[in-house]
């Protein structure tokens, strides 16, 4: 039988304090990982990591760490290793999107935060939590995508090629480190999350997003949180280098 079970791993996510990485952690704990909620405010990763400890009395800690910093990331690492000594699961979750609009309009700022936070800070957290623990006891790694780094769309090229940077960026870890650490990704499409609501919350936008999906709607938190748990866990022991679309079948960017 499959095993789901995470007892004694710890797990880093970020992005984790509401939306997909908030139903990310809460899964993760739920199956018996500790985990380290990370997103750039204190105060809303305290009130994320109490409620989950009201059900999972202290399997979840939250520390704060803007993810396109070097310094800041490079303390959460430091701060989990102190606190667990070990991680054993990374979740890069975080992103930005700041620009919408066509891609050769957009200002050179809009594009260099988009991709400090949604590529470059994938690579510093991924090669942080190699050096620290996975090179020598494995681990998995987990990055979250989009449907959008998979095809183009309009208003979103930006945010679509910096996911697509994500896409390669797990296919060419999954090669040079794979023998000891799986490095997967998932690409969902349209959830109802906050960060997407001016997709969801557009009525008009919604029903050409639906049009082609055959499950006529759009996805839930736990579906993400529900693959995340598959990867990284014994379960998916021999997947790596994947990318797991997420999306009902709907094809939707």
């Amino acid at each position: 039988m499959p095993n789901f079970q995470l007892t004694d791993r710890v797990a880093i996510v970020t992005g984790a304090s509401r939306g997909l990485g908030s139903a990310i952690a809460e899964g993760l704990v739920e199956h018996g990982a500790r985990v380290v909620l990370s997103s750039r405010k204190q105060q809303d990763l305290d009130q994320e990591a109490d409620r989950i400890n009201a059900r999972w009395e202290g399997r979840a800690v939250a520390i704060a760490a803007h993810a396109g910093r070097e310094a800041d990331l490079e303390s959460l690492v430091t701060r989990t290793m102190e606190r667990f000594g070990r991680i054993d699961i990374l979740v890069n979750n975080a992103g930005t999107n700041p620009y919408f609009g066509t891609t050769l309009d957009a200002e050179p700022a809009a594009w260099d935060k988009t991709f400090e936070v949604n590529l470059r800070g994938y690579f510093l957290l991924t090669r942080l939590v190699y050096h620290a623990w996975m090179a020598e006891h494995g681990g998995a790694v987990l990055n979250i995508a989009s449907t959008g780094g998979l095809r183009p769309s309009l208003g979103l090229g930006v945010y679509g090629v910096t996911k697509a940077g994500v896409i390669m960026l797990t296919r060419q870890l999954a090669r040079e480190i794979g023998g000891k650490v799986r490095v997967n990704c998932i690409a969902p499409g349209l959830f109802k999350t906050r960060f997407a609501e001016a997709l969801w919350g557009n009525e008009d936008v919604l029903e050409r997003i639906l049009a082609p999906n055959p499950t006529g709607r759009i996805g839930t938190v736990e579906e993400v949180a529900n693959a995340v748990l598959f990867l990284a866990s014994d379960a998916a022991g021999y997947v790596n280098g994947e990318v797991m679309v997420v999306d009902g079948g709907g094809g939707e960017v």
